[in-house]
């Protein structure tokens, strides 16, 4: 190991701070003090290192040792064992789910090994409230090479040649959308607002982002302001992500001090300002007309389009929406070139995406990677195959708005033209694994159940259509489905598709559509049999005892809360299916396998 200086970065995420990765940084300072080492090692507290999975997270460098699920109490043994005695602290070290060996070197972490960060490369290597350390990785070169280097025209075709697209779901390209807003009534009022409203359930790329690496996307707003004419920015962020905004607060003020916010950056004559507007976590709000309606004060609601936000958004004005992943992107494309972030990804998608991997998954947290990078390394490599050794059955891509990708499509390679042709989407980054023990009408009710709550009412076929469709799954689910109750779901999906007002509605049946398509069976076996081969729809459970394998313990009938289970000591018991109230307690207690479910 080495004898420099260690840097010990602990992670300062949401995540892990919940898990006290403020009292880890404590310990570990006053460790070092009691033994004298405050000159040999220096605690930083970072932002996500995306192993969610496995916080809080402590890494050492140089030596590259990434320790997880670090409590406190480890801190004595961080400092005496690793940076006093140079070895590692073996039990904390993560164990690879596959081989089940320990990794002492994070580049041999298969979670690492795959992936390419951009969006994410400051996460887990700066102190997020520290503009020196983002300075020191090349913070605010990639502004001041646009205000003195390249005219608006040069800063909008670096982007357009560079590929990237819209990371918010829509997948717009993004140089020709600040070309649009710039072409639109040039030398007018103009406003650049970051969309930080994220909504998809599991998603959390962008509060990541903005915990860790705020700067970045400050940085890239003052690019493309510059690039569109724009004088004033605003974040809309939703209030319930506190650490997000503190640290966008501490950022901003840093920048207005160092000069990279305000009047006449870097000695230029481009004046530049940002203020925050909190939303109130409507997923609706993530559609940019309704963003927009929200930060003047309106009800979130979308409008028909056009005029685009483009041509007359904010206050009349023109607008561009850009959300916090695409932003991310914007510096490090012009510091390397448009060259360089095309090579990355396939020919229609370029550069990199951060999915947010979840469900099922040996491990889970944020993962980046290269477009065109499938879907079977992002759960096998990468996520280290399924919890508990169950079969792959699914994933749920692009959240409530997209669909599933079955086992036959897991070698699609991950690009928005690949996922809509295989009827999902690429949505924010959502990616939620399922595996044989989930039902699927069960998980198409439970994305329809949260599209139908989040609808903002102001369209009848978003407002009934998904009402009457969430009404036709939740019967089919308590066993009272009707032999068209299918052909009728694809009927309204296809209708709410063409014809809702916005993105939410025209997208809210693809996970009802795209799971009759793959596992039409199980909508049969719901309606037709009353059967559930999974369990999860629990008004379609029946428990019962398999006198083959019943050896009369009455472990059943002890834990049973209603007293449904009888028999006698040494002869087979029998459940009273009018009085099982279906807990599934016997179901646990029974040690022979002789209680049956469903």
């Amino acid at each position: 190991m080495s004898t420099n200086k260690r840097k010990i970065l602990v992670c300062g995420g949401t995540g892990c701070i919940s898990s006290d990765s403020e009292g880890i940084i404590k310990n570990l300072e006053l460790e070092l003090k009691n033994n004298g080492q405050e000159e040999n090692a220096q605690v930083v507290k970072v932002g996500c290192f995306g192993f969610c999975g496995q916080g809080p997270i402590v890494k050492v460098e140089p030596d590259n040792v990434f320790y997880v699920r670090v409590s406190p109490d480890d801190a004595k043994d961080i400092v005496e064992q690793h940076i006093i005695g140079g070895d590692y602290v073996e039990r904390i070290l993560f164990v690879d789910p596959l081989s089940n060996q320990r990794i002492h070197d994070y580049k041999d972490m298969s979670f690492y090994a795959k992936q390419h960060r951009v969006a994410l490369r400051n996460c887990g290597e700066i102190d997020p409230e520290n503009i020196e350390d983002y300075i020191a990785n090349k913070g605010y070169e990639a502004l001041k090479k646009c205000l003195t280097e390249y005219s608006r025209d040069e800063v909008i075709n670096i982007i357009k040649e560079s590929g990237l697209r819209g990371r918010g779901g829509g997948g717009f390209p993004t140089g020709l959308k600040w070309e649009i807003t710039k072409k639109s009534r040039d030398g007018e009022q103009k406003y650049v607002i970051c969309n930080a409203d994220e909504g998809d359930p599991g998603a959390f790329m962008d509060r990541s982002i903005l915990e860790g690496d705020a700067h970045s996307v400050i940085e890239a707003m003052a690019i493309g302001a510059y690039a569109m004419g724009a004088q004033n920015g605003v974040v809309y962020i939703r209030a319930e992500y506190p650490l997000a905004i503190h640290r966008l607060m501490i950022a901003m003020q840093q920048a207005k001090e160092k000069g990279f916010l305000g009047k006449n950056i870097f000695g230029t004559d481009f004046n530049f300002d940002i203020e925050i507007r909190y939303g109130a976590g409507a997923f609706v709000c993530g559609e940019e007309t309704a963003l927009i309606h929200s930060v003047e004060g309106h009800r979130g609601e979308p409008t028909v389009k056009p005029p685009f936000p483009s041509e007359s958004g904010l206050k009349g004005q023109p607008t561009c929406v850009n959300n916090v992943e695409t932003l991310a992107n914007v510096p490090a494309i012009i510091l390397n070139g448009s060259k360089w972030f095309s090579d990355i990804g396939t020919e229609k998608s370029k550069g990199t995406k951060v999915f947010a991997l979840a469900g099922k998954i040996n491990n889970i947290g944020l993962v980046e990677v290269p477009m065109g990078t499938t879907l079977r390394e992002i759960v096998y490599d990468i996520g280290g195959g399924i919890l508990g050794g169950h079969k792959f059955k699914a994933v749920q891509t692009g959240g409530p708005s997209g669909g599933v990708i079955t086992e036959a499509d897991l070698d699609t390679p991950i690009d928005y033209e690949s996922l809509k042709s295989i009827g999902s989407m690429m949505g924010s980054g959502g990616m939620i694994v399922l595996d044989e023990t989930d039902c699927m009408v069960n998980i198409a009710k439970f994305y329809l159940e949260f599209t139908q709550d989040e609808s903002c009412g102001k369209c009848t076929p978003c407002r009934v259509g998904t009402k009457r469709m969430y009404e036709i799954l939740d019967r089919i689910t308590k066993g009272q489905g009707k032999p068209e109750d299918i052909d009728n779901l694809l009927e309204l999906g296809e209708m709410i598709k063409s014809s809702a007002l916005c993105g939410l509605g025209q997208t809210a049946p693809n996970p009802v559509l795209s799971t009759i398509k793959y596992f039409r069976d199980e909508y049969e076996d719901h309606i037709n049999k009353h059967y559930c081969k999974t369990g999860k729809c629990k008004d379609l459970v029946k428990y019962t005892i398999d006198p083959e394998k019943c050896i009369g313990c009455t472990a059943c009938a002890r834990v049973c809360p209603v007293g449904c289970i009888a028999g006698e000591v040494k002869k087979v018991h029998v459940i009273d299916q009018e009085k099982c109230i279906k807990c599934g307690a016997c179901f646990d207690a029974c040690k022979f396998n002789a209680v049956v479910k469903p």
